[in-house]
């Protein structure tokens, strides 16, 4: 299992390929507030409703100053076609290899259905300006995990 990180860490590296075939870098989306969110598969079911949470609750994050990336395995193809059928209005990112979801440790031992296996853990990151972690929840469940982070974050502020 990968490490899990804390308030406070420094957001690791993340550039990867997004659903529209560019290059997204962290490192260049931080001037504002970004939430990162690793997500197990497209298409499936708590997958899709903790996408279309996200888009359903944009305007408030953004409104707070947030820009939105889910990540997950699947290719830029199948972001593009996930994008385009739930109408989702933020940026995909393609982590085929699982090496951006190991480093925030959203990789680990999991059990659905019974079966215990190792894979991608769903997982939420809001990094502030600066690059820090100003919170790191792993394992949220997927039915209103968006609109609870969006009420903490506006606690917060």
């Amino acid at each position: 299992m990968s490490r899990e990180l804390s308030t406070g860490d420094p957001a690791p590296a993340l550039r990867l390929t997004a659903h529209d075939g560019s290059t997204v870098d962290l490192a260049d989306a931080t001037r504002n507030g970004t939430v990162v969110y690793f997500y197990p598969k497209a298409f499936t079911p708590g997958c899709t409703t903790e996408a279309c949470d996200f888009r359903d609750n944009l305007a408030a994050l953004k409104g707070q100053g947030y820009d939105v990336y889910g990540v997950s395995g699947d290719d830029p193809q199948e972001l593009q076609r996930f994008v385009t059928e739930y109408h989702l209005p933020y940026t995909l990112l393609s982590d085929p290899d699982h090496a951006a979801a190991k480093a925030w440790g959203a990789w680990g031992e999991r059990t659905i259905n019974g079966e215990t296996s190792e894979g991608p853990l769903r997982s939420t990151f809001v990094i502030d300006p600066s690059g820090k972690l100003a919170h790191a929840q792993y394992r949220v469940d997927a039915q209103g995990h968006v609109a609870r982070l969006v009420s903490e974050l506006s606690d917060a502020s």
